[in-house]
């Protein structure tokens, strides 16, 4: 399955914020952004407990991460 994870980081973090996502596995791209996220990662897991994990245990906890949002990505 894969996963966009919006990310709000605090300022002056992105550039480190965004280093430490390209590290995690799992995640397959990093990007800083525009609008109102600051930061997207592209995250593919087997399941949806592994995707959570993945969020909750390696992506929340970096220091700057304020906020995420997780959307699913859905084959029509």
């Amino acid at each position: 399955m894969k996963a966009y994870i919006m990310i709000k980081i605090r300022a002056g973090d992105v550039k480190d914020v965004v280093n430490h996502l390209r590290k995690i596995t799992g995640v397959v791209e990093a990007h800083m952004t525009f609008g109102p996220y600051d930061g997207v990662a592209v995250v593919e897991a087997a399941d949806i407990a592994k995707l959570g994990a993945i969020t909750a245990l390696e992506i929340q906890p970096i220091p700057g991460v304020e906020q995420t949002l997780t959307c699913l990505a859905v084959d029509v």
